[in-house]
């Protein structure tokens, strides 16, 4: 059951992020989704960037007018992540804390899932720590959904469908739904990296710092649990690092520098469609695709 104090405590920090936004100058979106619709000329349709980014036809006509779309795709992400938690957290879909979740591209229905029994045997002590843990994942995960619709304004994308038994796990234990929880963090956490190098606005990319350094943070947590817990995970692609007792790295990070790891959004797409082949532009957790401008592998 959903405790009136956690909602209050969700719609405080929300309230807080959208006034960060206003001081940051997030009020001039419009003009920047005006120059997005006046800039489809198609400038990248043959070039390297375009490719890369997965743009479809038409596109942008100048980096900065990337911002957008990129932010959109970081979106399409956080309404994964904060789907997944919602349920298997607090038991209940994104649309009941974020009743709307329109905007351009096609609205889809959260299907698979189910609210997670997080009782460890014999330790209520850590059974109560883990079970504050995934709800104060959940609001964060709210709360990102909320804080990029509001910088997006008009020019928003609208939830796509979601398929959270993609893969036919997540739910059914702790160990599952660590072994799921620690896949997106470590790939939402990565696409921030890689996208973060695109974004030419200066206030875009301090707010998109903001949501990596919290992705980071919630990485390193279920790295850990997963390590406490004898959670055995697999590789999600080849650049993963898998933590113990898979792995040796308690940090999602590479060697020799110890830097975060950074995937392109078309490795991104690979991993949460579940395929590799160019030209995919949906399956696995989005049966439909995302919605936006980069959706293709």
């Amino acid at each position: 059951m959903i405790h009136e104090d956690e909602v209050k405590a969700l719609d405080e920090k929300v309230t807080k992020r959208r006034a960060f936004l206003k001081s940051a100058g997030f009020t001039g979106l419009g003009l920047a989704a005006a120059g997005l619709t006046a800039g489809k000329l198609g400038a990248f349709d043959n070039s390297p960037v375009g490719k890369a980014l997965g743009i479809k036809t038409p596109t942008v006509k100048a980096d900065e007018d990337l911002d957008i779309p990129i932010l959109n795709f970081a979106l399409n992400l956080e309404y994964l992540e904060a789907e997944f938690y919602c349920i298997s957290a607090l038991g209940q879909r994104l649309s009941y804390f974020v009743p709307d979740l329109t905007g351009s591209g096609a609205f889809g229905e959260t299907t698979g899932g189910s609210k997670v029994d997080f009782t460890v045997p014999y330790n209520t002590a850590f059974t109560a720590q883990i079970t504050e843990i995934t709800k104060e994942l959940a609001y964060h995960e709210i709360a990102h959904v909320v804080l990029l619709r509001d910088a997006l304004g008009n020019s928003v994308v609208a939830k796509p469908a979601i398929n959270l038994a993609a893969l036919g796990i997540g739910f059914a234990s702790l160990a599952e739904f660590l072994t799921l929880a620690r896949a997106f963090e470590d790939t939402g956490m990565s696409a921030y990296n890689g996208a973060a190098p695109l974004i030419t606005s200066k206030a875009y990319l301090a707010v998109a710092a903001e949501i990596a350094l919290t992705e980071a943070n919630h990485s390193g947590l279920l790295r850990y649990l997963c390590a406490l817990r004898s959670v055995f995970v697999s590789k999600v692609d080849d650049l993963d690092i898998l933590p113990p007792p898979a792995g040796t790295s308690y940090a999602n990070v590479t060697s020799p520098h110890a830097l975060a790891v950074s995937r392109t959004t078309s490795q991104v797409l690979s991993i949460v469609y579940g395929n590799s082949t160019a030209g995919t532009a949906s399956g696995g957790f989005y049966p439909n695709g995302m919605n936006g401008v980069i959706t293709t592998v």
